[in-house]
């Protein structure tokens, strides 16, 4: 059985308070795009000589650390505590960028949370599955249901965002450079503040509107560091994008287009970029 993570970005990105638990509430709205993984799980024979009921092979691109630290092999045991499992073979293709603010960790383990409820028949509803995917990662569970959602509290606490919010008939260009950011560098310098107006509320407004409201609280920070992060989302507007943004806490920068965009491939060397229709 094979399922496609998709990829997210978000629709600004307001750091409004600092917990007691030392994480930050945030307020921003996930947009799902059409950047996939490809995620396939088949039954392990009795037979097969594995020392783990759930191994993993990644294709694509590759990725850091230990297979076994992936956020799909944690989702296979999370549910194995719980329900019967069989142990299985895990392919994982990456499409999705890594260390990119695109979600793909977190999408590849929502959606391994779906695909063994219904290749195994557990017959979880949507509620239950997304307090499973929050006991693996903030973002988890929007790529439970992957619609656009804003979300508030550290990322977890989602409500629907209506058609006025969607991103239909437009164009994007995604661009992930060569450079990754730490997540604790990017809050370093962060101030917490309310903004006055909802990043929920500005993007059911006139797109046209998003480039002087709608704000990601990581940018400041983030350019500073990198710098040519700033440059890429110059290019950019440069290049006629009604709204561009880094996504998340980066390194990914979107650029949001009427029409597709033609542009001449050295403009963005050395990076990965991706023309997408939504």
């Amino acid at each position: 059985m094979t399922v496609f993570p998709c990829a997210k970005i978000n629709l600004g990105l307001n750091v409004v308070s600092k917990r007691s638990d030392g994480y930050h509430d945030l307020q921003t709205v996930f947009h799902p795009i059409p950047l996939y993984d490809a995620l396939e799980v088949q039954v392990m024979n009795e037979e097969f000589p594995s020392t783990t009921p759930c191994d993993l092979l990644v294709s694509g691109m590759a990725l850091d650390g230990d297979n076994q630290d992936n956020l799909v092999v944690r989702a296979y045991h999370l549910l194995a505590k719980d329900f019967k499992l069989p142990r299985v073979h895990i392919h994982l293709y990456k499409g999705i960028p890594s260390q990119a603010g695109l979600g793909g960790g977190s999408s590849d383990a929502a959606f391994m949370i779906k695909l063994l409820d219904e290749k195994f028949k557990l017959d979880m509803g949507l509620a239950e599955m997304e307090r499973y995917a929050a006991r693996l990662g903030a973002d988890c569970p929007f790529f439970i249901s992957a619609e656009p959602s804003y979300a508030t509290g550290i990322g977890d606490v989602l409500s629907p965002v209506d058609a006025h919010g969607s991103l239909a008939g437009y164009h994007l260009l995604v661009v992930k450079p060569p450079v990754s950011v730490s997540t604790r560098e990017a809050y370093a310098t962060i101030k917490p503040y309310m903004p006055e107006k909802s990043c929920r509320e500005i993007v059911h407004q006139s797109i046209t509107t998003w480039r002087s409201e709608l704000t990601n609280d990581f940018e400041d920070s983030v350019f500073e560091l990198l710098p040519e992060l700033a440059v890429i989302k110059d290019k950019l507007y440069g290049m006629g994008a009604v709204y561009a943004q880094m996504s998340g806490s980066g390194s990914a920068l979107f650029g949001i287009f009427d029409s597709k965009p033609t542009f001449d491939k050295s403009l963005f060397t050395g990076c990965q970029v991706y023309q997408l229709e939504m």
